[in-house]
Order: C-alpha cells, then sequence, then structure tokens
C-alpha cells in the first residue's frame, strides 16, 4: 500500500523554463547594473563588466573541475561571479560582497514560479491521505513558495553533493517519512534521473511526460505516464495497488 509521495518539483509542479530564463538573465543584468552604480557613487573607476557567456563557461567549468559540487548550483553560480569580479579587478572582499548579493537576487526571482494549474488544490487533498516530500536537483528556495506547505520534507539533493539520480536523497526522504521503498510512490518528469533512481530501489514511479514524446519501448513493471501532475489522483484512487 502507498503511504507516501515523494514530488520531484521543477517540470514537475511548474513549467521552469520561462522561470530560469528569467532568473538567469535578472540576476546578471541587477550585478552589472547595480555594481556599476555603486562604484559610481563612491567615485571609483568603473571595473569592466564581466559577460554572461563568460559567466555561464566559466560555471560549467567549475562543476568539471569540482565534480562533487557540480549539482550544488548556487555555490558554482556565487564562486564563479566572485571569481569573474576579482578577475576584473574588483578586491577580494568586495568581489565576494557582490557574488553574494547577486545570488540573493537570483533567488528572489527563483521563486517567483507559477504551478501548473490546479496542483496547488491536488496537494491540499493528497496531504490529508499521504506522508509528502520533494527531492529536486534544482536550486529553489522551496521553502519559500506557498506550495511547500503541503509538504512534511524537503530535500534539495545538489546541496547534499548527491543529485539524483544518485540514490542518497531518494534514502534519505524515505529516512526522514518514515517510509519503505514499496510504500513509496515518486511522481517526476524525467526518466533518467526520477523514474530509474526510484525504480532501482523498489519505489513505484510515475513519469510525467507529454503525450508528444513517444516511446517505443513498453515501460516497466512499477512505472506509470501520465500527461500531466494533476492525473495523478485519478491515478491514485484506481483500483490495482495503488491505494494507500
Amino acid at each position: 500500500m502507498i503511504k507516501a509521495l515523494t514530488f520531484d518539483l521543477d517540470d514537475t509542479l511548474w513549467d521552469n523554463d520561462g522561470v530560469m530564463h528569467r532568473t538567469e538573465h535578472g540576476h546578471f543584468e541587477w550585478l552589472v547594473s547595480e555594481l556599476a552604480a555603486w562604484q559610481q557613487r563612491r567615485g571609483e573607476p568603473l571595473t569592466p563588466p564581466i559577460s554572461l557567456q563568460d559567466y555561464q563557461r566559466e560555471r560549467v567549468a567549475l562543476g568539471k573541475r569540482c565534480w562533487t559540487r557540480r549539482g550544488d548550483f548556487t555555490w558554482l553560480r556565487e564562486r564563479t561571479l566572485a571569481h569573474l569580479l576579482e578577475e576584473n579587478g574588483l578586491n577580494r572582499a568586495s568581489a565576494h560582497l557582490w557574488a553574494a548579493l547577486a545570488m540573493a537576487h537570483f533567488h528572489t526571482l527563483r521563486v517567483k514560479v507559477a504551478p501548473f494549474p490546479g496542483v496547488d488544490d491536488m496537494l491540499g487533498r493528497l496531504r490529508q491521505s499521504y506522508r509528502l516530500g520533494s527531492i529536486t536537483n534544482g536550486n529553489v528556495a522551496f521553502q519559500r513558495i506557498p506550495l511547500s506547505r503541503h509538504f512534511q520534507h524537503r530535500i534539495a539533493a545538489g546541496e547534499l553533493l548527491a543529485p539524483k539520480p544518485d540514490p542518497r536523497p531518494f534514502l534519505a526522504m524515505l529516512a526522514l517519512l518514515g517510509v519503505k521503498p514499496h510504500e513509496t510512490l515518486h511522481i517526476g518528469d524525467s526518466w533518467e534521473e526520477d523514474a530509474i533512481p526510484a525504480l532501482r530501489l523498489g519505489m513505484q514511479a510515475v513519469w510525467i511526460a507529454p503525450t508528444e514524446l513517444l516511446v517505443n519501448d513498453p515501460l516497466p513493471l512499477g512505472v506509470v505516464r501520465l500527461p500531466q501532475v494533476t492525473e495523478l489522483e485519478a491515478l491514485l484512487a484506481a483500483d490495482g495497488g495503488w491505494r494507500h
């Protein structure tokens, strides 16, 4: 019997593409603008602005060099910004200050998500019957989003230095919720990072995949494919071993 539901966040409970585009450009443009204004007020010469392309390229390279931190996106971003700012002429203290300020603005933008229609109400009903947990590879400050009130526990896998499909965030969530793998259903949009690791641990899985995505091979036992997450309630209500 299913006792707990664990959810991925980005592109499972909300569309993340637009959020990340606005956040990526927004926090970077804020940094360039505010840093220049700060230097002007202080009567200091303006340091050459860093480019968005350099920022993106350097943080990918840092993730490859620091493999254990590859999923800790906040750390990668802040370290990269500080390095580039210092490289362009800021003193070390100012570089780290402005990198931290830019990331604070990043997180302000990152939480401006719009859940898919019906998700909030659905989670409110599901929490009455199931223990809910979230497991994400993203660096969204989920506790600042209203949806988080439905969840007993939240895990940011990258901050554990164990991004999905690593089994450790799943195992940690099972321990937090006090359930066994076969009592848990994981819901996510990634086949590689959600469905497969859940199955390997003995959990059941719901793969959120649009109908236009063609899959030739039959799904393995224990996986159900849904085109949108709000169809989950009907699945749980149906016969066939999904009841809690």
